[in-house]
């Protein structure tokens, strides 16, 4: 008893729309559900898959599956259709994939847990203080 696999339709529009309108976008979405913590973090260079990661934090599985549902809607708007969502099921962090930007919500453990924000900005903090001393010693 096998079953057809479901096809998603996604598109983006043409032209897309320009990097900064989507990160607007993405920062009203998050706003208006009143998203706890909310981060932006530059990956160009970094990553070819995206441009920017928006990390926010909700305060349960319902806020963080609305929170999602909420950067959809808005994301309609501009005419992007999303690329992917995952893990609506159990809202414990539900990715919503808007191609340039990448939208993770999160539960703040599972966020503590995963620590995004530090695995994408490692190398980002110029030298501390004490190293600077010590190479102008030389």
């Amino acid at each position: 008893m096998s079953s057809q696999a479901q096809v998603i339709k996604t598109r983006l529009p043409s032209p897309p729309p320009a990097l900064p309108d989507l990160l607007a976008t993405v920062h009203a979405a998050v706003q208006e559900l009143k998203a706890k913590d909310v981060v932006e973090i530059d990956v160009r260079g970094k990553s070819s898959v995206s441009d920017y990661l928006v990390i926010a934090s909700g305060t349960s599985t319902r806020h963080v599956k609305s929170i999602a549902d909420e950067v959809v809607k808005f994301a309609k708007k501009l005419d992007v259709m999303p690329l992917g969502v995952e893990g609506e099921r159990e809202a414990e962090w539900v990715l919503v994939d808007l191609g340039d930007v990448i939208v993770h919500i999160m539960l703040p453990r599972v966020r503590e847990f995963y620590a995004l924000e530090r695995l994408w900005t490692v190398g980002d903090q110029p030298p501390s203080d004490v190293e600077t001393a010590d190479e102008s010693q030389l």
